[in-house]
């Protein structure tokens, strides 16, 4: 059973029972309540045959009961009524036809207290009934059958089960109607999706400008597409120029190897030809090193787990790395301020995560520079650690620096410099990793400085 159904089953079966509560209920009372009326106008009946047996009583009428009988044929009675009066010893004065045969119930003498206008009822089969036991020397015995009752009764029930079956037969079919026109949005939206494949991600579904949760659905959809759309064509992206970057180098170590098979070369040919594909094959290695590390961030979803660093132990261990590494660098560290406490300087990050986006930043000031000359410098200002790399050299343009995260993209002043323009990506991605930002900023007169943002945490 699909969803509409089982909406449409579930919102029927509900007002299904609110019916039989409904109807049922109404039946209840009006019976109890029927019952109720019956015996209070049986007592009536009784309390007026004896009003009318005093009164002529009273009067000494010596034909008291053909008087009563003479007002009892002139006026309304129930149907098949029976009326009794008896004296305190139980013996019959007058019945309502001669031919009633009176008996007590037993029980009348143990439930009904000798007090002044005692109640007693009684039913026996259709016949209901009422005893009044009046001045403590009177019974009155009243009971007929409640024919016209009984037949209300019965109508209302006929009605009351007319108008369940006829309400549940509409609201089915109402609530199938209304579910459908309701899942409508969600079947049109269910087949934009079906079409939607990795080919035409650029496709979104349709929104209107309504706010409820088929809309939200719909936003929320197409913000997915968007997503995907930006990871594919990121994937495209890196694949494109992470091929291109391979396929150069491959070709000029084949052209070299080919040469190589085709001419007699003398030791000292053969020796450069191995320095240059050495070189080759060097840039091949850290080329696939940042492709690698690129995959692997990705993969990375939570910091929660990494310890708290001192940022300035991680690039003093970082700065003697690089000056091992790159020759003739000249290298300064210095702090714009020392905070009071040293967990101003505390963040929680990876520690050989962190030692490869500073050797990358460091790299790339080294390499960019007029003067091979680094500067690396610590402020901590209002609980945030900022970290700043400059370097004299030439200023990025607007559009280079829109650009400057992006894979592979390297700007006008890298036609001498060799690299692959992944070095700023991967100290994007592992910044972001920290929860941290990272700027460019050109100052005036040839300073390039690229400041990484990390919030302070508390040891």
């Amino acid at each position: 059973m699909n969803l509409k159904l089982r909406f449409a089953a579930f919102f029927t079966v509900f007002v299904a029972l609110m019916l039989l509560v409904i109807t049922a209920s109404v039946y209840l009372f009006y019976s109890k309540y029927h019952h109720t009326d019956f015996y209070r106008r049986l007592r009536d009946e009784g309390l007026s045959l004896y009003d009318q047996y005093s009164t002529l009583k009273s009067n000494h009428d010596d034909s008291v009961f053909k008087s009563l009988r003479n007002f009892n044929q002139h006026r309304n009675s129930f149907y098949q009524e029976q009326l009794a009066l008896l004296d305190q010893n139980k013996n019959v004065l007058y019945k309502e036809p001669d031919t009633s045969n009176f008996q007590l119930p037993p029980e009348l003498l143990k439930n009904l207290p000798v007090v002044t206008e005692a109640e007693y009822r009684f039913w026996n089969e259709e016949r209901n009934g009422v005893i009044i036991f009046l001045d403590n020397k009177y019974y009155v015995i009243v009971s007929a059958v409640d024919k016209s009752g009984i037949e209300r009764l019965a109508t209302l029930r006929l009605l009351l089960i007319g108008v369940f079956l006829g309400g549940l037969i509409l609201t089915a079919f109402l609530s199938f109607f209304f579910v459908r026109s309701a899942f409508k949005p969600l079947a049109n939206l269910s087949m934009q999706m079906q079409q939607t494949t990795e080919s035409n991600l650029t496709a979104r579904v349709s929104e209107s400008t309504g706010n409820d949760e088929v809309q939200q659905i719909a936003h929320s959809f197409n913000g997915m597409l968007e997503r995907l759309n930006q990871s594919f064509e990121s994937q495209k992206s890196f694949v494109h120029h992470a091929s291109h970057e391979l396929r150069t180098p491959l070709a000029t170590m084949l052209s070299q190897t080919e040469i190589a098979l085709s001419k007699d070369l003398s030791h000292e040919e053969y020796r450069k030809l191995l320095e240059s594909l050495k070189e080759d094959q060097v840039g091949m290695v850290e080329l696939t090193n940042s492709l690698l590390l690129l995959s692997q961030y990705e993969k990375i979803k939570s910091y929660s787990k990494w310890p708290m660093l001192r940022i300035d132990e991680v690039l003093y261990e970082t700065i003697g790395s690089a000056r091992k590494m790159l020759s003739g660098i000249e290298l300064e560290l210095e702090f714009a301020n020392i905070p009071e406490d040293e967990n101003g300087l505390m963040i929680q990050g990876n520690d050989a995560l962190l030692k490869v986006a500073f050797t990358n930043l460091i790299k790339n000031a080294w390499q960019y520079s007029t003067d091979k000359k680094v500067f690396v410098t610590i402020d901590v200002v209002a609980n945030q650690i900022n970290v700043y790399f400059e370097n004299n050299g030439k200023h990025l343009t607007a559009s280079e620096t829109d650009k400057l995260k992006v894979p592979f993209f390297r700007g006008s002043n890298s036609a001498n410099v060799k690299g692959f323009g992944l070095g700023l990506s991967i100290v994007q991605r592992i910044i972001t990793l920290h929860n941290g930002n990272f700027a460019y900023t050109a100052i005036k007169p040839s300073i390039n400085r690229f400041t990484i943002y990390f919030k302070q945490k508390q040891a």
